[in-house]
Order: structure tokens, then sequence, then C-alpha cells
């Protein structure tokens, strides 16, 4: 690929997720008043489990009006706040009004469009208004503009838009009625790992499905065709019983939150560490997509999250609807597992650490699709003094970063420290003091640029990353009053650890701790089994264990062995600990001493 394609693909890549980006960021907010619109349909509909006919009319005004109108006005909101929201909200009941199809993709169009024009009218405007008003004009200028995009939306865009979504569905309606909707399964699937799953589901799937669910059928194959977790499961099934080293271990763990907690981006990294399981994916998703075609499976609304909680509670009231979806899921994941058994038991690499390096070639892949340069989104903070709040942030604000803000609260929590971690959509963020932003490596630009002014660090995981205890380490450093200049000049790091542990109190100690800190997770492990085994030999009861920062006692009956850079890094966090310098942690000498010194 010659220099001048390189730039050029990358700008396609960094255009489509973007506007993918936008189109997810107007339905995902809005995804609990679509679930209860399915639960409403499933539950009270004529066939439905328990049959309600008063019940039952809240249905089609749901989905003719409130469903389209938060579409609109979340698109607005994007763009220029709550003025933004509520004249893209008026702009879109022309369309609603003007047609006789369900306006999802007309919300998508006009929400935005009013938040812009509003933008661009109070940008012009607002700066020559006279002094006391401001309210008259606002309020009139948001009604007048509203009032004419609505007429226009009735006229105008209302029929154009109504074409274009009855074409679309006639497209999709005739590769099922061809049995060729596996097809798009070739695409999805692959387009997931390269994080537009969101974009693909809820920016396209979802608005299609529900207008095909609003038909005769009363359910729709489309909402299956992206959150199905059979294909993934079938792959962390492979890893856990053919792969290797810490893929194999953490499977597992994956396969709970995968499939239960329906978090789809927690098999990405196994796919990347093995390219060649692109195919068992797509395998996977073309098994599903033709059982669930052949057995007539559909849903009543978008499930999410993606587990299969969700899709069976979005199931309609049909014995053989449950069935084929159980058949459909097993199919795809059996197929996938297959593929991916062969394909694993194949690979003669020892590499135990090919997790961590596909975790590294995944956020390359992401930074080269947003057009960035990956060595910039590697950088962290440097100074933590006044946070009180942190925020993890994605393009949905749901799924992984919530596991992510719930690991480091967590974290917070053992650490002693008083802080509020939550989660939210980069969209929503606000430049507030005292804010720090944790977010993925390829949304570290925008997030930047949504809050200037916080403080930042960016992850390669937000389920497992080695800079949560760094900055748990860096708050605990504040807290202790440590994180100043002088600190950084004490001359005790050149001190040999003989001289930096003669004034220890070795009689005080009840407690030894191994402290695993950025990625030495292995060597404070083997050192904390070796050096326990020899205490264990002689008879003594202290506790050995092997933690993270955040979760060591600041206090004097704990002693942290450390080697002779971090020793000096863990007197700055904490105030009380003793900690017994090491020139290394598998140095079998260096706790020969200290046992001697604990007799």
């Amino acid at each position: 690929m010659d220099a001048q394609s390189k730039p050029a693909k990358k700008g396609i890549k960094s255009a489509m997720q973007t506007f993918g980006t936008k189109l997810s960021g107007m339905v995902l907010p809005n995804i609990g008043a679509f679930i209860a619109w399915g639960l409403i349909t499933a539950i009270f509909l004529k066939d439905g489990w328990v049959p309600n006919a008063q019940l039952a009319k809240l249905i089609d005004p749901m989905k003719t009006y409130l469903l389209p109108l938060l579409i609109a006005y979340s698109g607005g909101a994007a763009i220029s706040s709550h003025r933004g929201g509520v004249v893209g909200t008026i702009a879109t009941m022309g369309v609603i009004v003007g047609t006789n199809v369900p306006m999802f993709i007309g919300a998508m169009i006009m929400g935005p469009l009013g938040g812009w024009c509003i933008k661009k009218w109070d940008d012009a405007v607002q700066p020559k208004i006279k002094q006391g008003f401001e309210m008259l004009v606002n309020n009139f200028s948001a009604g007048i503009i509203g009032m004419l995009l609505a007429i226009i939306g009735f006229f105008l865009m209302g029929p154009i838009i109504s074409a274009f979504t009855t074409v679309m569905a006639a497209g999709v309606n005739w590769m099922i009625t061809h049995s060729l909707l596996w097809l798009a399964n070739i695409f999805i699937e692959p387009a997931k790992i390269l994080f537009l799953n969101n974009a693909i589901n809820q920016g396209i799937l979802t608005p299609l499905g529900i207008q095909q669910a609003a038909g005769a059928a009363g359910k729709s194959i489309l909402f299956l065709l992206e959150p199905d977790p059979g294909p993934g499961l079938g792959v962390l099934l492979a890893f856990a019983m053919f792969g290797k080293g810490a893929a194999k271990g953490s499977a597992p763990s994956a396969i709970i939150i995968h499939f239960f907690g329906g978090i789809h981006e927690i098999y990405f990294p196994y796919i990347l560490m093995k390219p060649a399981l692109f195919l068992s994916v797509i395998a996977g998703g073309v098994t599903g997509t033709t059982l669930f075609s052949i057995l007539n499976v559909g849903l009543k609304s978008s499930p999410s999250p993606g587990s299969i909680i969700s899709l069976l509670l979005m199931s309609p009231k049909d014995p053989m609807n449950y069935l084929g979806l159980i058949i459909g899921v097993t199919g795809a994941t059996v197929v996938s597992f297959l593929i991916s058994s062969v394909i694993l038991r194949r690979d003669k690499s020892v590499d135990t650490d090919a997790l961590e390096a596909s975790t590294a070639k995944m956020n390359a892949m992401k930074a080269e699709s947003k057009g960035q340069d990956v060595a910039s989104a590697k950088a962290i903070m440097n100074d933590v003094k006044g946070v009180d709040h942190i925020i993890f942030a994605c393009d949905a604000g749901m799924g992984s970063s919530a596991m992510g803000a719930s690991i480091l609260r967590d974290k917070v929590k053992k650490a002693g420290l008083d802080l509020s971690v939550t989660n939210t959509a980069i969209s929503n963020l606000q430049d507030k003091p005292g804010l720090l932003v944790v977010t993925q490596e390829e949304l570290a630009d925008r997030a930047q640029k949504q809050t200037p002014n916080a403080m930042h660090v960016a992850v390669s995981n937000f389920l497992n990353s080695p800079k949560y205890d760094e900055i748990i380490a860096s708050l605990k450093t504040e807290a202790v009053g440590g994180n100043d200049d002088t600190a950084e000049a004490k001359p005790a790091a050149a001190a040999t650890p003989e001289e930096t542990n003669d004034n220890l109190d070795f009689d005080a100690i009840k407690e030894i701790v191994f402290m695993h800190h950025d990625q030495n997770v292995g060597s404070a492990t083997m050192a904390q089994a070796t050096f326990r085994s020899e205490l264990h030999k002689l008879g003594k009861d202290i506790t050995v264990e092997n933690l993270a920062v955040g979760e060591v006692n600041d206090d004097a009956s704990v002693m942290i062995v450390a080697s002779k850079e971090t020793a000096r890094r863990i007197k700055l966090q904490f105030a009380n600990v003793q900690v017994y310098v090491v020139d290394g942690l598998l140095n079998a000498t260096n706790y020969d001493k200290l046992i001697s010194k604990l007799q």
C-alpha cells in the first residue's frame, strides 16, 4: 500500500466510525424505552404472555411517537444541548405526521438537523441580543425554527424518508425471502471486532427491525444478527479447552461476562490474538442466522445487552420461537467452537503473553481506524491533585465502561479513598474541575476534545488494565501528602537494600505483602509462593499475600517486599507501612536474610 492510500484508508475508517457512533448515540441512551416497548408488546398483545386489551393500547403510540421523539431529542441535544433536543423533537413531529410508517430513520435525520439549525442561529444571533431580551429571543427562535422544520418535514422530508425506508425494508425482506440474510454476517462479525457493533446494531438494524416487528409477524430476525452470542461463545469455549497461558485461564470468566452479561467486547482480543479465528465467528454467525431464518425466529425488540437472558426476554410468547432461538444460538456456538478448536490445536506457539499482545494489537487497529498515532494514545496522567470524580467514558456509556468503573470503584474503596467513580458516554462528558476521565485508547482524542481541562488516562482494555493500580497509587500519594517535588528528591532511593532495611521494626510485622505493580504479577506471585513455603517450614505465623497497591492496609504491622525502584514509590504512597527493599523479587538470597530477621 503506497503512502497516499494509507491516509485515505484511515480517513474512510474514521468517517465510518464517527458516523456510526452518531447513529448509535441517538438510540443507545434510550434503549430502556425500546426494551419497555418490547416487553409491553410481548406481554400484553393479543398473543402475548398476559393478553390485556387496555394495556395493549400503549404499543402503537409508543412505536409511532415516543421512540422516534426520544431518538430525535437525543440527536438534537448531542449537537446543541437542551435547545437542540427540543427543536429536533419539534422537527421530527413533521415527518411522523406526514407519513404512515414508524419514523426512526426520520428521527435520526431531523433530530440532529434541528440541533444544527438552532446551534447556527445561536452562534450568529446570541452575541447581538440586547440585555433583557435573551429569553424572549431564545424561546421564539426555538419555536419558529422548530415550526419551519416541522413543515419541511411534513411536506418534503417525510415522503422522501418514507420512500427510502420502504426501499431498505424491501431489500431486507427480499434477502429473507430468498434465504440470503446470512450474507450480512460476513460483514457484521468482522465489523464487530473493529468496534462498529453499536453502530451496526443500534444505528441500522434496530430501526429496520422495529419497523418489521410492527407488521403482522410481530417480530424481526434483524434483532438477532448482531447480538447473537453464539459465535463469540464458541471461540471462548475453544480457548478454555485448547488455549494456552493467560488466554486459557481467563476464558472461563470471559464466557460468563459474554454469554450472561452480554458484553461482547470481552472476546475481541481473543480473535485478534489469532486472526484465523475471524473464520470462526463468521461461520458461527452465518450458521446462527441461517437457522433463525429456517425456523422463523425473531424478537419483539432489540435485546440490550446481547446476553442470552435478554434474547429470551425479548422473544414472543411462542414455544417454537424459544426453541428456534436456542437452536440457532447453539448452532452458532458449535460451528464457531469446532473451527476455533482446529485452529487452536494446530497452533504450535508457546507464547503465554499472547493475550496481552493481542490487546496491544487491538489498540493499534482501533487507533489506526481513528487516524490516530498509537504512541500518542499511551500517555498517562502526570498529576492527580484535586481529583474528586472519576468517569469511565465510551461510545455508549454502558457495557464494558460500566464494568471498568465497577472494577476501579472497588479498588478505590479498598484503598480507603473517598471518590466517586461512574460511567457515561463520551458525548455526555462535561468539563468540570477535579475530573479524571478513563477511556479506551482509540477514544482518547474524542474524550480530550470533550473535556480539555480534565485529567485523562487511556487504557487498552476496560476489564483488565494495569493502569488502574497506577491511578490508585497516584491518588494515594496525594492522600498521604507525598506528591511534591521534595519527595521526589529524597536521596534514600540511592541507598543499598541493606542500608535501607536497617531501621525496620521486624518484631511488629504480622503481614508480609508482595505487591504486584504495573505488570509484574507473575514475579510477585512466584516470590510470594517461595517465601510462604520457607516460612511454613519454620512454623512462623505470619500472613503472606500478593496484593495490588490499592489493597494494602497502611499499617506499621504490614511489611511490603519491593524492588528498589518500586520501594521509593511505595514510601510516597503510604505513611505507615514498612518497606523491605530487595535487589530482585526472584532472588532467594533476599528472603534468607529477611527470614533470619523474623526469627
